[in-house]
């Protein structure tokens, strides 16, 4: 019973990791129908400026807090940069390839820059584990899902009650008609995108304590976010977010039970079978176009 428990505490914060970079990756879909394949690396940059601001002796809330502001501004620039100026071309997926692209150059500079080695994130929550039902975990783990289950509560409010929230569900649902609203796609787009990156980097902020902070620590992280995303469909938030907790659940017991070997095969074997059955996604629905 206490391995159970531990088990599932464990997969629980895992999932809730996944599950904030999957919201992420569905707020840019669903209102640009683009992605930033390079938003793992928000994680990672957000940890890596908050153990270089902390290193120069700023406090942690600060240090914290700049990180994700500046990574904000990283999530903008992406849009605005390598996005937007797709968009209309007769290639549209040429934002695919750079946004790919870019994620291996920021990777290796920051390796070259930041150092190869791994280095510690301090965080108050994570000084000695903390026993409940038998599982020892960290603190931080602990109330990683309430965080993130607090996050998306105030996303999906922010969606329906504010008219910057409206106006990304009005994109969504038909950019033309949106336009002629007077709404303009493009600042909204790069807000989302803006918004997308914090998201990224508060999950990077959860879980650097735990791993500790490389250059790489996103790209598996991001990956696995982006399959939750898609194999969840066009959903919900709260849709990404129970299938990011049963992803990291089932993982830790595949790891638990058939070995750490098997465990990210499994993931990815079941989102492909999920995708043959329902190519719309677990929650998603068929989309219907009269012509």
């Amino acid at each position: 019973m206490t391995s159970f428990v531990q088990h599932l505490a464990g997969g629980l914060f895992l999932g809730s990791i996944y599950a904030l970079v999957a919201i992420g990756y569905s707020l840019m879909w669903s209102t640009t129908k683009a992605v930033n394949f390079a938003h793992g690396d928000s994680l990672m940059l957000t940890a890596v400026a908050t153990v270089l601001l902390l290193g120069a002796g700023a406090p942690l809330w600060l240090a914290a807090g700049i990180a994700l502001a500046l990574v904000a501004v990283y999530g903008a620039l992406v849009h605005r940069a390598l996005v937007q100026p797709f968009a209309g071309a007769a290639n549209t997926s040429g934002w695919i390839l750079a946004t790919i692209a870019t994620g291996v150059m920021i990777e290796a500079a920051v390796n070259v820059l930041f150092g190869s080695l791994p280095r510690p994130l301090p965080s108050p929550a994570v000084q000695s584990p903390v026993t409940l039902l038998g599982a020892s975990l960290y603190l931080q783990e602990w109330i990683a899902p309430l965080i993130v289950l607090a996050i998306a509560a105030f996303v999906s409010l922010f969606q329906r009650r504010t008219l910057v929230g409206r106006a990304m569900r009005a994109i969504a649902e038909n950019p033309d008609a949106a336009g002629l609203m007077g709404i303009d796609a493009r600042r909204v787009a790069t807000l989302t995108f803006a918004a997308s990156a914090a998201l990224g980097g508060v999950a990077g902020l959860l879980v650097a304590p735990i791993i500790q902070v490389q250059a790489q620590m996103g790209v598996l992280i991001g990956l696995k976010g982006f399959a939750v995303a898609i194999a969840a469909g066009a959903g919900s938030l709260w849709s990404v977010v129970l299938l990011g907790a049963l992803f990291g659940v089932g993982e830790q017991f595949v790891s638990a039970y058939a070995g750490s070997g098997f465990r990210d095969a499994a993931v990815f074997a079941l989102v492909i079978l999920l995708l043959l059955l329902r190519p719309e996604g677990l929650f998603g629905r068929r989309e219907v176009k009269k012509v």
